[in-house]
């Protein structure tokens, strides 16, 4: 039996990038799974909380300050470089929205996978993926607010709410657990990343239903869309790695993807379960096909590159 489940662990995780493009696929042609969406919250839940579950304490000591406060500083950057991706596209109003929000949600869960798969810092990594978490509480909804309010009605409260129940509550009851039962939860360790993962397609199966008129539509819309998602993408990644130039090269890596890569099915959760316009989560749709072809095409790069610092 558990060899059976660590070849299906397996089938999802070393083919995550074909089961999303899958997801988003199933979503254009049965548009009819949009009515899942109220379970959006729920699976983003369980997302959160079995990622977590691998957090252990005792890697958080070794990570050094400096790349940390680093790392964390060029975060705070990402939404206003979403606003302003969204802006010199002109993608009006909703689309802004969702830009700002990817730009300010967690890095993408799969972060420090990708980080160690590429011979970096992972605890770095794993460091500014629980931090940003809790961070999003103000992030988040200050980012909307100050950024895209005006344009659109946000109820701020709607959005911590989702933070709370969605994002910071599952990962403090996880890394919580973790700590209390470590060798019990360490037990199951490759499994809890392929829960997660399995999380991701359905969320992306989802809210790519819920904009399956626009996909299917094309045009211009989504074309802008997918040319400000590789942009925000790009810039991420440049953030995260000039700006740790004075650091170790593992630290470097945690930084080019922990900026780098946005947590497209957090934002595009967090979009649908707050109430804003459904459109909004259209970027995290396209990112995320966008930031798992260019993070495997990195970790290929980095993994057999050694640069110097």
């Amino acid at each position: 039996m558990s060899a059976t489940l660590a070849r299906a662990a397996d089938a999802v995780d070393d083919y995550l990038l074909v089961w999303v493009l899958c997801s988003v696929a199933v979503g254009v042609l049965v548009p009819d799974i949009a009515v899942l969406t109220p379970l959006a919250t729920p699976i983003l839940a369980v997302m959160i909380g079995s990622i977590s579950l691998t957090l252990s304490p005792a890697a958080f000591r070794a990570v050094r300050p400096r790349p940390l406060a680093t790392i964390l500083a060029v975060q705070t950057g990402m939404p206003v470089a979403g606003y302003f991706v969204a802006s010199a596209l002109g993608v009006g109003p909703a689309l802004t929205v969702g830009f700002v929000v990817l730009g300010a949600v967690t890095p993408e869960l799969v972060a420090p996978v990708m980080t160690e798969l590429a011979d970096g810092d992972t605890a770095l990594a794993t460091s500014v993926l629980v931090i940003v978490g809790v961070g999003t509480l103000a992030l988040v909804p200050l980012s909307v607010r100050v950024l895209a309010g005006e344009s659109v009605p946000v109820e701020t409260a709607s959005v911590v709410e989702q933070l709370l129940l969605a994002v910071v509550g599952p990962m403090a009851v996880a890394v919580a657990v973790r700590a209390r039962f470590p060798a019990r939860v360490g037990r199951y360790d490759e499994f809890y990343p392929s829960v997660s993962a399995l999380m991701v397609i359905l969320v992306i199966g989802i809210v790519t239903a819920a904009n399956a008129g626009v996909l299917r539509a094309g045009g211009s819309t989504v074309l802008l869309v997918a040319a400000g998602a590789v942009a925000l993408n790009a810039v991420g990644y440049a953030g995260g790695w000039l700006a740790s130039r004075p650091f170790s090269r593992e630290e470097r890596v945690a930084a080019l993807f922990s900026v780098g890569m946005r947590d497209f099915a957090v934002a595009a959760a967090l979009v649908v379960g707050a109430g804003l316009p459904t459109l909004a989560a259209l970027p995290a749709v396209v990112f995320g096909v966008v930031e798992m072809s260019s993070s495997a095409a990195l970790v290929k790069v980095l993994s057999r590159t050694r640069f110097r610092t």
